[in-house]
């Protein structure tokens, strides 16, 4: 299963307003592994970029000057994602730009029509219901750094919600214990791999008056109840070392 995590900049937030695109950043994932391919560009939007987007990502007009017109890169961007499933974290922000962009060009291409779309965003909402799920509070929840994200980046961005979607949906597939694994890969999410040669844990066994403590606690919960469940687990046959 190929999957594409994506996420825009922007000259505002509406496209049908005339704001555009100024930044798209994409990670791949291959059978829910990071496989180390990427598209990343910067876009001239052919208008301003108003004061209040720049302060969320800190692009400025200056900056996107000299950078190719999104006509230059629809191809690519769009050989890219096509026959992928996109993960966007609000995605109907991201794809609603997109689609608006190849509607500006008359190109009759549109995102659903060309790729599979999941939110993360929905996703969080619905195994968190009640609680804060933007990229940030996510990425506290689940032990995600996100310490260079001092301003929006999309190509970050993905990134950084690559490694928060596989922990949001069950865990990177990729993080092993293979002691001989890239700094790179270990770095990612935030979590230590253990070697594979690494000591066995130490089994610490009840002593005979724990057990006996024990057995007489379960006799006191089986009169007061009628009938204590942990008795029959006791009883029950146990596995070897």
């Amino acid at each position: 299963m190929r999957q594409i995590v994506l996420d825009t900049e922007t000259t505002g937030i509406d496209p049908e307003q005339g704001h555009r695109i100024i930044e798209i950043g994409c990670v791949e994932l291959m059978e829910r592994q990071l496989t180390g391919r990427h598209y990343h560009v910067y876009i001239n939007p052919e208008r301003e970029v108003e004061a209040e987007a720049i302060q969320v990502h800190g692009i400025t007009n200056e900056f996107l000057a000299d950078k190719p017109l999104f006509r230059d890169v629809a191809t690519e961007f769009f050989e890219f994602i096509k026959g992928a499933e996109l993960v966007i974290h609000n995605a109907a922000f991201d794809v609603g730009f997109i689609d608006h962009e190849f509607r500006k060009l008359g190109t009759g291409w549109k995102v659903a029509d060309h790729c599979g779309v999941l939110d993360s965003l929905a996703v969080a909402r619905k195994k968190h219901p009640g609680q804060k799920n933007s990229l940030d509070a996510l990425c506290k929840r689940y032990g995600v750094d996100n310490s260079n994200r001092e301003l929006h980046g999309a190509l970050l961005d993905a990134e950084i919600l690559a490694d928060v979607f596989l922990l949001l949906t069950g865990g990177q597939t990729a993080f092993s214990l293979d002691s001989g694994a890239s700094d790179a890969g270990d770095a990612v999410g935030g979590i230590r791999r253990l070697g594979t040669d690494r000591r066995r844990t130490r089994v610490i066994r009840a002593s005979d008056e724990e057990i006996k403590a024990h057995a007489e606690l379960l006799e006191v919960v089986g009169k007061a109840s009628g009938e204590a469940l942990w008795s029959k687990l006791d009883s029950a046959p146990q596995a070897a070392d």
